[in-house]
């Protein structure tokens, strides 16, 4: 089992599923898996189990398929819940911003592979 996490922020647009698709995207850009199909077996990556657990404001507004889009391979499961954080920005109307809120998403990206 490998878990990383890291959290990232959407700007403009308050968009809690950009938000928290970027902070999938820079958990696994930021880790290597080498050796794990000599390791544990596997003939393809999409035999891998991939659990991500986000946190969000407004979790309700996530479009999930898109967040696990940003996962290349593996059998793939999205958690949602609330939490990260909404800080005080500026609304820039030419960047589509709504408000000027800043919204911050913390993923956790574990994958697993089975054991016979």
């Amino acid at each position: 089992m490998v878990t990383t996490s890291l959290s990232l922020i959407d700007q403009h647009g308050q968009d809690p599923t950009v938000a928290a698709s970027r902070a999938v995207r820079n958990a696994i850009a930021h880790n290597a898996l080498p050796g794990v199909w000599e390791v544990a077996g596997l003939s393809h990556p999409n035999e891998m189990i991939i659990e991500v657990q986000v946190a969000v404001p407004y979790p309700e507004q996530v479009r999930e398929e898109e967040v696990l889009a940003v996962l290349p391979f593996g059998r793939k499961t999205l958690t949602v819940e609330s939490g990260g954080m909404v800080v005080q920005g500026r609304a820039i109307p030419e960047l589509n911003d709504k408000n000027d809120e800043m919204l911050i998403a913390i993923a956790a990206v574990t994958v697993l592979v089975e054991n016979e």
